[in-house]
């Protein structure tokens, strides 16, 4: 099984990294753009062959390891 993760910072978390990325963007001529947020994208490849089990397995990881819960939130997809 594989888990796609998506983790993204928290609404009222300062993105000083996207507000960068938004500044380049406009001085690169890229018109309209209002606000970016950056986030992380992780993929991890599981030998678990029972779907929630796979995905108790991978929240855990992502409560203990892969997002600081504090300021960001996280997405969890399983696909077999």
């Amino acid at each position: 099984m594989k888990a796609k993760i998506h983790v993204t910072l928290k609404n009222g978390v300062l993105d000083p990294q996207g507000k960068a990325v938004g500044h380049a963007l406009g001085s690169l001529g890229f018109d309209g753009v209002d606000v970016v947020r950056q986030g992380k994208y992780i993929e991890v490849d599981l030998t678990e062959t029972d779907a929630e089990k796979a995905r108790q397995s991978v929240d855990a990881m992502c409560r203990q390891l892969l997002a600081n819960t504090v300021i960001e939130n996280y997405d969890i997809e399983i696909e077999a």
